[in-house]
């Protein structure tokens, strides 16, 4: 009988909804013999879209606008909000998560949403006992409690760097709980060669082709932030990726500029136009920051009080490595900018050494997780000890 496994995402900034889709195209490249199914939780949850009817909103929007606004001051409070409402929900969600499972009967659930696997645990343990629940984090670690691990609950694991592991082991989790991937899950088409002449598409564009150019992102809801970093950069040669914000992509092609720069509205080529990048300056989402060490771009980034919670991490992580420089302000990225590069080639070293699979790892800890249902967990031979 074929497997069925459900890859469970919603619509919070594009990450989530990105590494689901990511891991079904790699699953079908790889020819597993799966039927695989990406659910929108938050339609599973309101299939009638009452949220949508009553605000004129989906329940994501309010936090994708915040994104594209930058205005993010406050949303450590308002998550420990959003988690109380979650506790307060808590049978009603179980509840109506169970009789999705009972109708669709997956043999396997893998999330890729934080804050949520507790009542998705909890309702699958329910309705189809001894059907394994992954959870896959797409943060670099996490930020307890109850945001992506669940302590006490007998789920898997799978963690993109060592920070997140040894987190799992602090909250109680065991062994066969926990499995490492080289990195965070990114697209497939990041691994195929690029085929454009890097010089020649920068003069299709404008750019200068001699001269060092920063790729400006902030996810696929752009931010208000890139108006003041053009600005203060006017000299810098840029190409900004303004995402579904159309707005800022109009006020920057009329901001005037002593640097060629190029301004671009969504595209799914985004691995091209960071392939003619030398750094990336962007905020310091997991997936952002990932992409551009994987496309070998060290990046300048911000740590401040309107960084997310989440998020905080991710400074460390790319000073650590030595992948980039942080600044203080999106506002003033001058000094950041000018230390990169300054350290260019520096920088550049550090991330040629990276190396992230996951993508590509992830479908084999499902076979074994899969292969292994059923049986007692604990001393199994295949089980690799973490914490040695």
């Amino acid at each position: 009988m074929t497997p069925a496994i459900t890859l469970v995402y919603f619509n919070a900034g594009g990450g989530h909804r990105a590494a689901a889709q990511a891991l079904e195209q790699v699953i079908a490249e790889q020819g597993r013999p799966w039927r695989v199914e990406r659910i929108n939780v938050m339609e599973v949850l309101d299939p009638e879209r009452l949220y949508k009817r009553l605000t004129g909103m989906e329940p994501e929007d309010w936090y994708n606008a915040r994104l594209a606004t930058g205005f993010t001051l406050g949303l450590a409070q308002e998550l420990k909000v959003f988690q109380a409402t979650l506790r307060l929900l808590h049978p009603f969600l179980v509840q109506r998560l169970r009789d999705h499972w009972l109708r669709t009967e997956p043999d396997m659930v893998v999330s890729l949403i934080p804050n949520m696997n507790r009542c998705l645990y909890e309702s699958l343990a329910s309705a189809l006992p001894g059907v394994p629940y992954v959870t896959a984090m797409t943060d670099l670690a996490d930020y307890p409690p109850n945001f992506w691990v669940e302590p006490g609950q007998r789920q898997h694991y799978i963690c993109g760097t060592d920070r997140a592991v040894r987190q799992a082991f602090e909250q109680g989790c065991e062994p066969w709980q926990v499995h490492r991937t080289s990195g965070m899950i990114l697209r497939p088409d990041f691994y195929k060669p690029v085929a454009q002449d890097r010089r020649a598409a920068r003069e299709a564009l404008g750019l200068d082709p001699d001269r060092p150019t920063g790729v400006v992102m902030f996810g696929g809801h752009g931010s208000a932030a890139m108006l003041s970093i053009a600005k203060e950069l006017h000299d810098v040669q840029l190409v900004l990726l303004c995402g579904h914000n159309a707005s800022v992509a109009r006020r920057l092609r009329r901001m005037p500029a002593q640097s060629p720069r190029a301004v671009v509205e969504f595209t799914p080529n985004v691995r091209e136009y960071m392939q003619l990048g030398d750094f990336l300056i962007g905020k310091p989402g997991p997936g952002s920051l990932s992409e551009a060490v994987h496309m070998g771009l060290p990046v300048v980034t911000v740590r401040n009080s309107w960084t997310m919670p989440q998020e905080r991490y991710n400074t460390g992580w790319l000073l650590e490595n030595g992948f980039g420089v942080v600044g203080t302000s999106m506002r003033k990225l001058r000094e950041p900018v000018n230390e990169l590069l300054a350290r260019l080639d520096e920088l550049r070293a550090s991330v040629a050494k990276v190396r992230n699979r996951a993508v590509f790892e992830v479908p084999d800890i499902l076979e074994q997780v899969l292969r292994e249902a059923g049986q007692p967990v604990p001393g199994l031979p295949e089980v690799q000890d973490l914490r040695a």
